[in-house]
């Protein structure tokens, strides 16, 4: 007989260990990524795929294993404002009471409930596993009885019974049925001048599952190199751009392997494409990313620049961010120079630049596609915390550029207080300038308004909410 103690038994029922779900177990460990260390999914998630493809076992963690995974993640870090709210009329407490990381088990199970096709016996059921394993058996049995009242009813019936009506209050409307926080909604609303049916494709948008999108490095691959590739499609806008549908993997293209190709929203293309061909007067020879990192644009920049002969300095405060910008242009056709330097106290002289880029940093909201997890986790307040880097960044711009050249302000952001709020300001300390009219230069792209700046957007392009605002130096 064993001298082991047995586990006490509390049902009469003999003791069954959990049994462990791969898929739904690395679901959980990277949303708890996300909640405990701020960390992005989008960089959080690869090497745990990685990892888990790479374990031996009985059941190998194939494909399908990986895009339920992916599906999980971003399914429930999109949809988490609302999954929250249906929680929260399931408990009987208020939710910052619960626990983070049962919190994440639930909407972890609501998603599976409300937002995809897994059966509610076996939507439950695993989740109640999922919770046994890493929460333990008391608390999975609060989770089985929430979920049980989540099921009751489908993601309408729920939006029914939580949101208040459109006409009493319009933005926790939105905000509840199409999972943004209320002030995103505002400010999204206002960069868009107003109209129910505007914001509400975009925010519909933002919560749908982005395509990826390569960009071709001119002088070192082609579009049609890209197109061979299995599920490439061309891009809608950008002679550059190839897109991979049904969850092609970059990785698998040698292009993008070799650094010959990288993946590169088009709005980001689309960017770098203007400031190229805006007009100059005189001569086209410098050109200069003043905010380089990561280095998509200036990877794009770097080509263009070399097909005319032109020099790239690429500039990037951060050291590590600009390794990865060496990295990205490493084996550009032409010459470059990558630096660490502050672009707000310029390393080169007034004047030295015929071509001027800064993508400033930014809230982010442009980006909501491809990082859910960037709505719930900025604020109002940082806001202020980016307004002087912006105006600093644009002002340092404007002096780096000489009379006759041409400086291009980016922002993924498209909230007035980021884009046209600090080209007004900035512009007013420098009289001698002139707005370039942006929209030809994206030839063929709709819907880009009055200009002379230009606002893309999710819903009527297909790209992130890029902003550019094209200045040149008169004087």
């Amino acid at each position: 007989m064993s001298d082991q103690p047995r586990r006490p038994r509390t049902s009469g029922k003999p003791y069954r260990r959990p049994k462990k779900d791969p898929v739904r177990i690395l679901a959980f460990e990277a949303l708890r990524a996300v909640d405990e260390r701020d960390a992005y999914a989008n960089l959080v998630l690869p090497p745990l795929l990685r990892k888990a493809r790479e374990q031996e076992g009985p059941e190998k963690f194939d494909a399908r294993d990986a895009a339920l995974a992916t599906e999980l993640v971003y399914g429930t870090l999109r949809w988490q404002g609302t999954y929250d709210a249906v929680v929260s009329a399931c408990v009987d407490r208020p939710l910052r009471e619960v626990d983070p990381p049962v919190l994440d088990v639930l909407t972890l199970g609501a998603h599976q409930l409300l937002g995809t096709r897994i059966p509610t016996h076996a939507a439950v059921s695993a989740t109640v596993e999922l919770a046994r394993v890493v929460l333990g058996d008391g608390r999975a049995k609060f989770v089985n009885a929430v979920l049980r009242k989540v099921a009751q009813h489908d993601l309408d019936g729920w939006l029914e019974r939580i949101a208040p009506a459109y006409d009493e209050d319009p933005e926790d409307h939105l905000a509840v049925v199409h999972s943004h926080p209320r002030w995103v909604v505002s400010a999204l609303w206002d960069s868009l001048g107003g109209g129910r049916s505007g914001i509400e494709d975009l925010l519909r948008a933002d919560n749908e599952r982005p395509e990826v999108t390569l960009v071709a490095r001119p002088g070192r691959a082609t579009a049609e190199e890209l197109l061979e590739e299995d599920a490439a499609v061309p891009g809608h806008w950008s002679p550059y751009a190839v897109r991979l549908t049904e969850g092609g993997e970059p990785g698998a293209v040698a292009a993008v392997r070799d650094g010959r190709a990288g993946v590169q929203d088009e709005g980001s293309q689309l960017v770098a494409l203007a400031l190229a061909n805006a007009p100059l007067d005189g001569p086209d020879r410098r050109w200069l990313d003043g905010c380089a990192g990561p280095g998509g644009k200036a990877a794009l920049l770097g080509a263009l620049a070399a097909q005319r002969g032109a020099l790239l300095v690429a500039s990037e405060k951060q050291v590590h961010r600009a390794g990865l910008v060496a990295r990205a242009l490493d084996g550009n056709p032409g010459p470059y120079q990558v630096i660490a330097a502050d672009g707000t106290r310029p390393a080169w002289r007034p004047g030295s630049f015929d071509r001027v880029l800064v993508d400033v940093p930014c809230t982010g909201l442009g980006a909501l596609r491809r990082r859910p997890e960037a709505r719930w986790r900025r604020r109002p307040e940082d806001l202020e915390g980016f307004a002087p880097l912006q105006r600093g960044l644009l002002r340092t711009a404007l002096e780096s550029v000489r009379v006759g050249g041409v400086v291009g302000y980016a922002t993924c952001s498209p909230h007035l207080a980021e884009t046209r709020a600090v080209v007004a300001d900035v512009l007013k300390q420098y009289p001698d300038t002139d707005l370039v009219d942006a929209r030809p230069l994206l030839p063929g792209v709709p819907d880009l308004g009055e200009g002379p700046d230009v606002q893309l957007w999710p819903h009527r392009h297909g790209t992130d909410a890029m902003y550019l605002a094209l200045i040149r130096r008169t004087g």
